[in-house]
């Protein structure tokens, strides 16, 4: 796929069409109650609303020239009560929608978030994490008051509208034609920019996105930005992209300030119209000072739902492109997953078979090819060889985190394409060469290898690693919290807590990807006491630089050239004198 990083804009898969729209509708009509409730609290507002112009023109043309005191009093008490029962209305139907916006904003995000727990780890490679996270926060918000407040009020206006123009011809037929003579000029001048206000709010997402992966990259590597003081170079790579991001926003704004502009002038327009042509030509037999002031107030809020429709089509446009970022997202296949009919993998031996396995993260650039060899249950593999020869493409084989290109991977003879991700993966404890630390206590995160463990169970599993004494350093204990990614505790600690929380899930097959690289010598021999019995009886491949710590395995596998190069024990690769050989010879010199 494409390169995407925080300074290169994302092109959408598929163009927005009238199909995004339906979709959105599916979170729209869980809300239908409360929304046709505020629907309803809305209409009659309007409609309690307008009637204040005409009781006014009443007031201006029969009550005052009858200088009918009480009469007066009463039509005032009238218009107060219109106001206030509008209000009452409005404020009800405001807290109905707030609740209804949030709710759609809960719906979607959950959605998103679920998605994205099932996709691939080949998504996550391909996209920087700042611009996965702006899309479950950022642009569902945008996206919710559209489509709550919004699609209310567009129909809201809409029956405005109507109400005003019913009101308006109640009134005077020949003024409320001249008021609706400029809508053909509004509508004219949306047609023309509706395409470049699609484009430029589609520039702010892309911007808006940029600045976001770069600020979260930027968090995330800031001890080495302060190690290699390169604080003065993130500012200006920043503040080129907050820079960029601004221009974006500025453009769109100009579309959107141009409507009310127009919206205005042509409310002025028909305003003066009104009194040219109510007084100069219709005359005061016809028209009379009330009409006048009827007139003029209806024509005042006949634009304003024009204005608001217009706001509104300003939001859909900017809510479009949120939308398709969105849609894009719950579209994005997930590539691994259970087929239909899946079977559950049954409690397995850990017998693990490789059959011809060719495998390849981008087309025609094979990683390994027809790769082929048996481990029996119980058997410690290791597999050793040069950066990016493909090991740890091997465990994430076996674990199905990608999937194959061609050939099959067995596990007790059960083809694993062929089984649930859950029944093969639980069976599997897997520690990856990243030890990452989840915000919580540290019994939390070692509990996160098996949910119902105890805490017997857990401090058990923390003392086969040795992770035991150093955790009763500190003065909560298992109670300790600890940050995300784990920052108040070293290298080698992570490692240990992670490492027991592997070996609390029991596996049946166990995958240790340089599982002791930041572990110091005397960490690493009392964690090899505990291992050692943990390991009998279990299948497990071991992946490490340091030869010294895969002398004892069964097996030594030398990944290279797309297959294993050699494989035997070490003993018969020192004999061999081949690559293991030369690797170890090495390594030995360097120590």
């Amino acid at each position: 796929m494409a390169r995407n990083k925080f300074d290169i804009d994302e092109n959408l898969e598929s163009p927005f069409d009238i199909n995004h729209f339906r979709r959105a509708m599916i979170y729209i009509r869980k809300q239908k109650k409360p929304m046709i409730l505020a629907f309803t609290l809305s209409a009659l507002s309007a409609a309690i609303g307008l009637s204040a112009p005409l009781i006014m023109q009443h007031i201006v043309d029969v009550t005052i020239p009858e200088k009918a005191v009480w009469p007066l009093v009463g039509w005032s008490a009238l218009i107060l009560c219109t106001i206030v029962t509008s209000v009452i209305m409005a404020t009800y139907r405001s807290r109905i929608m707030t609740r209804v916006g949030q709710d759609i904003i809960f719906d979607i995000r959950t959605d998103l978030f679920k998605h994205l727990q099932e996709l691939p780890f080949q998504y996550y490679d391909d996209r920087p994490q700042g611009k996965i996270l702006i899309r479950v926060v950022n642009y569902v918000n945008s996206v919710s008051d559209v489509l709550s407040n919004g699609i209310i009020n567009f129909v809201l206006e809409i029956v405005n509208l109507l109400f005003i123009a019913i009101f308006m011809f109640v009134v005077n037929a020949k003024l409320s034609l001249l008021i609706l003579a400029g809508l053909p000029v509004f509508l004219a001048i949306m047609v023309l920019i509706k395409n470049g206000q699609r484009r430029a709010w589609q520039a702010v997402s892309n911007k808006s996105s940029n600045v976001n992966a770069y600020l979260q990259e930027s968090i995330s590597g800031i001890r080495v930005t302060q190690i290699f003081t390169r604080e003065q170079y993130n500012e200006g790579t920043f503040t080129r992209l907050a820079g960029n991001f601004r221009k974006a926003w500025m453009h769109a704004q100009l579309y959107n300030g141009f409507v009310p502009f127009a919206v205005d002038n042509l409310a002025t327009i028909v305003a003066t119209s009104i009194y040219l042509v109510g007084l100069l030509v219709l005359g005061p037999e016809e028209v009379t000072f009330g009409v006048i002031i009827a007139m003029t107030s209806y024509a005042a809020r006949f634009w304003q739902p024009i204005l608001n429709l217009s706001n509104l089509y300003n939001a859909f446009i900017n809510a479009v492109a949120y939308l398709e970022r969105i849609f894009e997202t719950l579209d994005e296949p997930v590539t691994v997953s259970d087929i239909p009919d899946a079977l559950e993998l049954p409690p397995i031996k850990g017998d693990v078979t490789f059959n011809n396995v060719t495998f390849a993260y981008e087309p025609g650039r094979n990683i390994l090819e027809n790769l082929s060899f048996q481990v029996k249950a119980g058997e410690s593999i290791a597999l050793v060889g040069p950066t990016g020869a493909g090991k740890t493409t091997v465990v994430n084989l076996i674990s199905r985190f990608y999937n194959i290109t061609g050939g099959k991977i067995l596990v007790d003879g059960y083809d694993i394409n062929q089984v649930t991700l859950r029944s093969l993966r639980s069976q599997m404890g897997i520690m990856l060469q990243d030890s990452f630390i989840f915000s919580g206590t540290i019994m939390d995160n070692i509990r996160y290898g098996r949910l119902d463990a105890t805490e017997e169970e857990i401090i058990a599993a923390a003392k086969a690693v040795r992770a035991h004494d150093f955790i009763q350093e500190f003065e909560l204990g298992y109670q300790t919290e600890v940050n995300e990614r784990g920052s108040k505790l070293s290298q080698g600690q992570r490692q240990l807590i992670s490492f027991a929380r592997t070996l609390l899930a029991n596996p049946r097959i166990l995958i240790l990807d340089e599982a002791t690289s930041s572990i110091d010598a005397k960490t690493e021999r009392l964690l090899q006491e505990g291992l050692n019995e943990l390991l009998k009886g279990r299948t497990s491949f071991i992946i490490a630089h340091r030869l010294s710590t895969v002398k004892n395995c069964d097996r030594i596998m030398y990944v290279a050239d797309k297959g294993v190069a050699e494989a035997g024990s070490h003993d018969e690769l020192i004999a061999r004198r081949g690559l293991y050989y030369r690797l170890y010879s090495a390594q030995k010199m360097e120590a």
